[in-house]
């Protein structure tokens, strides 16, 4: 299994749904294309809105894991 290297880290720990999302929308505007962003989150709706997010905004979930009680989301920008 290849290691995936992220270009920037986004912490939204303590935030509820919607806030992980728009706040990960709002940082892969400004990467590049092929860029990858880690989101760590906490809010049990993460699980799902995250892996939604991505599959209408046409952004690629790369990996999702779990570290003590925080998610880990790997998202690629594509679009």
């Amino acid at each position: 299994m290849t290691k995936v290297t992220w270009k920037l880290e986004l912490d939204t720990s303590g935030l509820l749904c919607p806030l992980p999302v728009l706040k990960a929308r709002k940082k892969l505007k400004g990467m590049l294309m092929g860029e990858v962003l880690r989101l760590i989150a906490d809010d049990p709706a993460a699980l799902i809105d995250v892996e939604y997010y991505c599959k209408e905004s046409g952004q690629k979930l790369l990996e999702q894991s779990f570290e003590d009680k925080h998610q880990i989301y790997l998202i690629k920008k594509m679009v």
